[in-house]
């Protein structure tokens, strides 16, 4: 016996769960969204998320189909440029630095950047508007039993809903995912990144700007001014005991650590917030689809935090849904609506996930002569101006290169 039926279950209600569920409301779908963990929506608090989103180009339509857009749209940081230090010489300085510039594609910026505990704070009340999401922080997914025509899906607090489709949305180690049988292959860097926010005196100019030397890169990306200041939100990736040294450190020793490896571009770094640390992996799930069950987001894919395709990657998991969904309302979680799902995000998933995964390792590089052909080769792809514009729509998330 269920206690409750819905159209859409979605298991978790982190910021990409939270999305699946304003944009499936918002096309018509009656949504539950449950999540083990109540969201941290303010800077300060104990467990938030102080990391950055970075919103490409074309997430845009989606979450303003969402009724998303116009919350966040006052609070983003435009990333007009994208820049590329090489500071793998000797010496921990630039050496070469190449703008990729969003004024060559579009006149639009590549994206825009908010924090991860703003983005829950404005979502959480966008799912407070919509008559038709149940959102049910403090309830996690305990089981899945699904066949031809529905799912059932067990609840930590007892109860059990009825949907025609379950949307795992709950993370790389998703228990959707494994409850209904799904395979994933993890690879494992040896590295951690720590996130932490700054400010400086050299304002950003809404430039991110990536900085390779060894270890990972050293990523700063404009958010809205802190305390009067310029301020980014910094992604540092180090082999691990590196990592975790360094979010041990105190502050001064830490603020001066943290300066020079950004090559002092931006004047000295203060920290403007905690520090959390995290381990790097590459995931791709075998299957993007079981019985009633659809994987997005980091339950389908998890991808070092490069070139902000992580989420970008997940909103086209959530665009491509949505619109199967509505091609076929009456076969709402049924096979050939998720087989077609798979078939259309599977090789762009694996693509991109290679493509990242490739992009990492030669920013780990220790070796002095593989760091200098790292530089030569940033240059040599920049002269090339068809080059260029690929990489940048690559970049983009674009689904059709031209």
């Amino acid at each position: 016996m269920t206690d409750q039926s819905t159209d859409i279950l979605i298991s978790g209600g982190g910021i990409a769960g939270m999305t699946a569920a304003a944009v499936f409301a918002s096309a018509g779908f009656d949504v539950v969204c449950v999540d083990p963990a109540p969201p941290v929506t303010e800077r300060d608090a104990a467990g938030s998320d102080l990391r950055s989103t970075a919103f490409l180009q074309p997430a845009r339509d989606l979450l303003d189909d969402a009724g998303l857009w116009n919350r966040l749209a006052p609070y983003a940081a435009p990333l007009q440029i994208m820049r590329i230090v090489d500071a793998g010489g000797v010496d921990p300085e630039p050496r070469v630095t190449r703008d990729f510039n969003a004024a060559d594609l579009s006149d639009l910026p590549f994206g825009w950047n908010l924090p991860n505990w703003l983005l829950r704070r404005e979502m959480v009340a966008r799912l407070g508007e919509l008559p038709n999401v149940e959102f049910r922080p403090g309830t996690a997914t305990t089981s899945l039993f699904t066949r031809q025509t529905e799912a059932r899906v067990g609840l930590s607090d007892g109860s059990r809903i009825a949907t025609k489709l379950v949307i795992a949305a709950d993370g790389r180690g998703s228990p959707m995912r494994e409850a209904a049988g799904i395979a994933v292959h993890t690879l494992r860097y040896g590295q951690k990144a720590l996130a932490f926010a700054v400010t400086h005196p050299v304002p950003h100019n809404n430039v991110s700007t990536e900085i390779h030397r060894t270890g990972g890169p050293f990523t700063l990306v404009p958010v809205p001014d802190y305390d009067g200041l310029p301020s980014s939100a910094v992604v540092w990736m180090e082999q691990g005991p590196k990592a975790k040294a360094l979010s041990e450190m105190d502050i001064p020793a830490f603020e001066q650590a943290m300066s020079d490896r950004s090559c002092h571009l931006f004047g000295p770094l203060t920290l403007a917030s905690r520090r959390t640390i995290w381990p790097i992996i590459s995931q791709k799930a075998d299957r993007l689809n079981g019985e009633r069950i659809a994987l997005i987001a980091e339950a389908a894919h998890v991808v070092p935090p490069i070139g902000a395709q992580g989420l970008n990657m997940s909103l086209n998991d959530m665009r491509t849904l949505r619109d199967l969904a509505l091609a076929r309302p009456e076969g709402l979680g049924d096979a050939r609506m998720l087989d077609s799902y798979h078939r259309a995000r599977h090789n762009d998933i694996a693509v991109r996930v290679k493509g990242i995964d490739l992009l990492n390792r030669a920013s780990m590089i220790s070796a002095q002569p593989l760091r200098d052909a790292r530089a030569a080769g940033l240059s040599a792809l920049y002269a090339l101006a068809p080059v260029r514009k690929m990489l940048m729509q690559m970049g983009l998330g674009a689904r059709q290169i031209t």
